[in-house]
């Protein structure tokens, strides 16, 4: 099962994030991530003059240490996106610095550190999580990236949990991905029924649910409900615009197959063996050709 993790919180605009860094002093870092220019040393985390006596809020100091914190994490997410890890690391551990308490940034470490895949780091990926969510239970995105960790780490009722959490929340503006995680989360714990309420709950916030168009076809076409699961996919295709993949293609020749209809069911074979003949779905076709009788789709 391939689950979404989110960085949310901490997709920021680049010209807004360059704006931010810049007044809080961290404009060569922002440079060297957005435009590619030479990195030299940051300035002071701050930006004050050294022994200049301040005149500000007391409150004032936190308040930059904070939006430090975000910046930070903002730039470590584009990092990750661009797949430079050491380069995310160092970000994140400047917020720690900056704000110990920020949770996005934990969130972002456990992101980080899920990516990049070793044993060890996989590891220490579920305190961060753990962190994050600790720090700040109302963190929608943090339950859902651990949500994702958890499934890969095939902790399957765990994730579910923190998905169901995700994906009640709303106004969250990752929920609808987090009740796709959910049903195919429950679809790995074998519970069909709650996997077809929650790919139901996403259509229902967002009717253009690809995930959830397709996996409801399947769910469907085992209920031997063909006529809903044949109107599901007509919409799909409306939403692929067309393009099929392989499961898309196996899809039309069960429900061409269970309407009985022989043309639309041989061209769509011909176009899965033929443009897609090493996946599993032109295996699973090869196999049901074979022997109809026994063969099982899923």
């Amino acid at each position: 099962m391939r689950a979404v993790f989110s960085v949310g919180k901490v997709r920021v605009d680049k010209e807004i994030i360059q704006k931010k860094a810049l007044k809080l002093g961290i404009s060569v870092t922002v440079c060297s991530v957005l435009m590619g220019c030479q990195s030299v040393p940051d300035t002071d985390a701050l930006g004050n003059t050294r022994y200049q006596t301040s005149t500000q809020p007391s409150n004032k100091r936190n308040l930059d240490k904070q939006e430090i914190a975000r910046v930070r994490t903002a730039l470590a997410a584009q990092y990750i996106r661009e797949n430079k890890l050491d380069a995310a690391q160092q970000q994140l551990e400047k917020a720690f610095a900056a704000d110990s308490r920020y949770a996005p940034a934990y969130d972002m470490m456990g992101v980080l550190l899920q990516q990049e895949g070793s044993a060890i780091n996989l590891a220490k990926a579920d305190e961060y999580f753990k962190k994050a969510i600790a720090l700040d239970k109302d963190f929608e995105q943090a339950r859902n990236n651990y949500g994702v960790y958890l499934s890969q780490m095939k902790r399957y009722s765990e994730a579910a949990a923190q998905f169901e959490i995700a994906g009640a929340a709303l106004g969250y503006d990752g929920r609808i991905g987090a009740l796709e995680n959910l049903g195919r989360t429950y679809l790995q714990l074998n519970n069909k029924a709650a996997a077809t309420k929650a790919f139901i709950r996403a259509m229902e916030g967002n009717r253009s649910s690809l995930i959830a168009h397709i996996e409801l076809v399947d769910l469907l076409i085992e209920q031997n409900r063909i006529l809903q699961a044949q109107q599901l996919y007509d919409e799909t295709l409306q939403l692929v615009q067309d393009k099929n993949s392989p499961r898309l293609l196996l899809q039309g020749i069960k429900l061409a197959a269970a309407q009985k209809d022989m043309v639309s069911r041989q061209k769509l074979s011909q176009q899965l063996l033929s443009a897609y003949p090493l996946s599993d779905e032109a295996k699973k076709l090869k196999g049901w050709l074979a022997n109809p009788a026994t063969a099982t789709w899923r």
